[in-house]
Formats: structure tokens, C-alpha cells, sequence
């Protein structure tokens, strides 16, 4: 039996528990049901004695005890893909037996959801992540969800319907039955998308209308400046949150408010995230999203870039004549009419959903 003093995942050498480990269980009194509990373990796993294979142990006990429900894991492709693949499984005997032992705090019939930083991963690589030297599927039997490196660049380049539109196709194809976590600042990303904070409400539209799950990173619906006088590396990611602009700028607060809003009505519509996007009309642009999943079903109409004032929305490919739709973003309701939601008021974007 072997003490590696780094955590060598490629290695399967039977190894014994660091003697650290072992002094600060027996004096804690939990020495012999922890070493109980890993025997149990690798008995029903079969799994060798391996470094990657206690921790895989200790990170499944929090689900057996809490039933966390999903993991997050960091720098995934420096190491094995075949050790996710591993996890996943171990993660995936543990929340089972959870609910098993827990049905009345059972909140859904979903699986263990895992989600991967493969530093660089973007959306079109679809699958396979190039390492270099080959190709890694990290979705294969690991992972639901991979972080998305690439909206901010295309929110950059291309036009909202292009973005929404790929993104849509490939979330429904390539990627159907798995995901992706768009960002557009984050704590260890030095080209965010708007460091100044000069686009914080197209930072607010496209993050949280863009097919996928959206990451929000603190400051982001506060317009926290990204580039701090002073700081070295990443730091400028991740100063202080700005409570008293929140408090008492009324910039900020309405910066604030477009977020809400927006967040609010994606958060109650899984057709934003994960539904099929379908332009309705070019200029002005309109589009739907439609969700279905057995026996519910999701529809809205969202309008982007419109003038103030009089709006006349096509809504005759989601709603009929005579429904009843609450626009989200003003508060108000509307009847649909030959076809069409009539709406009158100063901002630049409508978001329909029936009431």
C-alpha cells in the first residue's frame, strides 16, 4: 500500500489514508465509522483502493446527506475523462438512494445534473473538445452541461437573431438532451464582454434571451465596473459589490430593473432557455419560443429593438383571436385582435406571455 503525497487520478495502486487524516478522525472519535463507511464502498463498487476513488466517496456522502441535487466542477480537462465518467456514475448511485430514502423530500423525478468548466469549451465545438493532439466528448456518459466560453464573442459579431437562431438549432440537434452555461463576465475571464459596463442592458437582453442557461455573475445586473485602477490580474473581476449605487443611483437601479424583468420572465418560461426559437418578423424584430415536454407547454412572443410608443406585434403563429396576454416588461394586458397584440408605451422591448 502506497501514501502519494499529490492526488494522482490516473493512478489505480491500492493506497492507505494519509496518516494526517487518520490522527485528526481518532481524535474527532469517528475513526472507525469513516473507515467502515470507505470498506462498504469499495466493497459494493469494486472499485481499487485509488486516490480519485476516496474522493469520489467523500463527495457523494454530501449528496447521501444533503441530496444536493447537482455539482459544478472546476478545470475539468486537467484530468482523465474517463474519471467524470466515473463520478457521474458514483453521483448518480448516490442521489438515487437519497431520494429512495427520502420520498417526501423528493422535489422532482430529475437525475443528478453535473456541470463542466472545460476551460475554452464553446458552443461550436458541439461535443468533442479539442485538446490538441484529440478530441474529447465530455458530454459522454459526465456531463449535462459544459460552460459556454463563446456568447460574448458572438454577441460582438453577430446579430441577435444569428445568435439566437445557432444557438437554438444546436441546443435541439447537435447538443439535444444536454446543455450549455452562457456567461458574458466571470471571475477568472479577462476579456469580459463589457468591462467598462457601457452595454449593461444588451448585457441583460442577450445573456438572458440567449438559448441555454444563463450564468450571472455578481455585478453584472448592477453595472459593477469591471476594470479597477490598481488591481493585478483578475482582481479587476472581482471587487466590491457595488450596494450603494443599488441603493442610491437611479441609473443603476433602472439598470437593476431591466434585469428583474427580464430574469423574472425567464424564470417563469422554460421556452426561453430551452425552448425552439422562430423568428416572427425581421424589422421589427419579433420572435417566439415555443417549450414542450409530455404534457406542458410553454409559449411566449418577445419583441427587441422596437420604437417607443404605438407597437403592433404579430402574434398570430403562438396565440389566437380573443386571448388574453400579459406583457411582462410594462405590466399591462392585451387582447389578441386579427391576429395581433396593440400595445402603447416608451420602452424598446415586449415580452408576451399568456395570462
Amino acid at each position: 500500500m502506497k501514501i502519494y503525497r499529490d492526488i494522482k487520478t490516473e493512478h489505480n495502486d491500492d493506497v492507505v489514508l494519509p496518516p494526517q487524516l487518520v490522527a485528526k478522525w481518532k481524535a474527532e472519535g469517528r475513526y472507525e465509522q469513516e473507515v467502515r463507511e470507505l470498506d462498504a464502498f469499495f466493497e459494493r463498487t469494486g472499485h481499487p483502493k485509488a486516490p480519485r476513488f476516496y474522493i469520489m466517496k467523500w463527495l457523494t456522502d454530501y449528496i447521501s446527506e444533503f441530496g444536493i441535487d447537482g455539482y459544478r466542477a472546476d478545470t475539468v480537462k486537467h484530468t482523465e475523462a474517463y474519471v467524470w465518467q466515473e463520478f457521474k456514475k458514483a453521483c448518480d448511485f448516490a442521489f438515487a438512494e437519497w431520494k429512495q430514502k427520502n420520498p417526501e423530500a423528493v422535489l422532482d423525478d430529475n437525475a443528478f445534473y453535473l456541470v463542466g468548466e472545460v476551460y475554452n469549451y464553446a458552443i461550436s465545438a458541439g461535443k468533442a473538445f479539442d485538446m490538441g493532439d484529440k478530441k474529447v466528448n465530455y458530454f459522454d456518459k459526465a456531463f449535462n452541461q459544459l460552460i459556454n466560453f463563446e456568447l460574448k464573442w458572438n454577441v460582438k459579431q453577430q446579430s441577435k437573431e444569428a445568435v439566437f437562431s445557432r444557438y437554438s438549432s444546436m441546443l435541439n440537434n447537435e447538443l439535444k438532451g444536454f446543455g450549455i452555461l452562457n456567461y458574458m463576465s466571470s471571475h477568472d475571464d479577462g476579456q469580459p464582454f463589457d468591462p467598462k459596463r457601457e452595454k449593461p442592458y444588451e448585457t441583460a437582453t442577450m445573456l438572458l434571451l440567449t438559448p441555454g442557461t444563463s450564468q450571472i455573475y455578481y455585478g453584472d445586473e448592477s453595472a459593477r465596473s469591471l476594470v479597477i485602477d490598481g488591481t493585478v490580474g483578475d482582481a479587476t473581476l472581482r471587487s466590491f459589490m457595488n450596494w450603494e449605487a443599488i441603493k442610491t443611483n437611479t441609473e443603476t437601479q433602472q439598470i437593476l430593473t431591466h434585469w428583474r424583468k427580464l430574469g423574472r420572465f425567464r424564470v417563469s418560461h422554460p421556452a426561453i432557455g430551452a425552448g425552439i426559437h422562430q423568428v416572427i418578423s425581421v424589422e421589427p424584430y419579433v420572435f417566439t419560443r415555443t417549450f414542450s415536454k409530455v404534457d406542458y407547454k410553454d409559449a411566449v412572443v418577445v419583441g427587441l429593438d422596437l420604437k417607443a410608443g404605438e407597437k403592433e406585434i404579430d402574434v398570430s403563429s403562438v396565440f389566437v383571436n380573443g386571448d388574453l396576454l400579459h406583457e411582462a416588461y410594462s405590466n399591462q394586458d392585451v387582447e389578441v385582435l386579427e391576429g395581433k397584440a396593440k400595445l402603447s408605451y416608451g420602452f424598446d422591448i415586449v415580452l408576451l406571455e399568456k395570462k
